[in-house]
């Protein structure tokens, strides 16, 4: 009709895996991300828990991030496929205090491009997370090794976090999600799931900006 005018709401629907050995922060990296809480009694997974953050991309798209938390003991990588399924995107998180999570955040990149790509056959984006940057003083080691390690395993970026004091959560999310946006292929949560689980989860929206980077 002349004069009237409408616009196509966009509402995005995107799985993402939080992965990484037990004990590395996963469960109090998503609980900050999606209920800006951090809980010291929070206990490690064991199975796979989920929340949903809900994110204003812009004026016209909704993003809603379907987020698995999954347990980081290393027998559950062999159900891993099942749950990797349909998921577009993934933090790999480890200790950076811990040397040896390190070691396993690269086994845990190279079982989820083993098990999951986008349907261009490229793996789904990743970014790095060097948590519990809140609990050292000298890190500058670790840190200054992590632009390599992304390269070798290719990983987006990394970054240095802490879920208990906020540091780079709302950032590292982010980025991942800018990238998932450039490989997103026209799914939507009204066209195939994909392998992703219908959440009966309360609606949580986000104030978040649209990242720069």
């Amino acid at each position: 009709m002349a004069g009237s005018s409408s616009t196509l709401h966009k509402d995005k629907l995107f799985k993402v895996l939080v992965i990484g050995d037990t004990d590395v922060g996963k469960s109090s990296i998503i609980l900050r991300y999606a209920s800006k809480r951090f809980d010291e009694r929070y206990k490690s997974s064991i199975g796979v828990d989920f929340s949903l953050k809900t994110i204003e991309w812009d004026c016209n798209t909704v993003v809603r991030l379907q987020l698995w938390d999954i347990a980081g003991q290393e027998w559950f990588k062999k159900m891993s496929r099942v749950y990797y399924k349909g998921a577009m995107g993934a933090l790999v998180v480890f200790d950076i205090r811990n040397s040896s999570t390190l070691e396993a955040a690269s086994k845990w990149k190279q079982d989820l491009d083993s098990k999951v790509c986008l349907e261009s056959g490229r793996p789904v984006p990743a970014v790095l997370v060097a948590n519990k940057c809140d609990l050292t003083g000298n890190d500058s080691d670790v840190a200054g090794s992590l632009d390599g390690f992304c390269i070798d395993n290719s990983f987006t970026c990394w970054f240095k976090t802490s879920a208990k004091e906020n540091v780079n959560i709302d950032e590292a999310f982010a980025v991942l999600v800018k990238q998932m946006m450039r490989c997103d292929v026209g799914l939507s949560n009204e066209e195939d799931d994909g392998g992703l689980v219908k959440l009966n989860l309360p609606r949580e929206e986000s104030k978040s900006r649209t990242p720069c980077c």
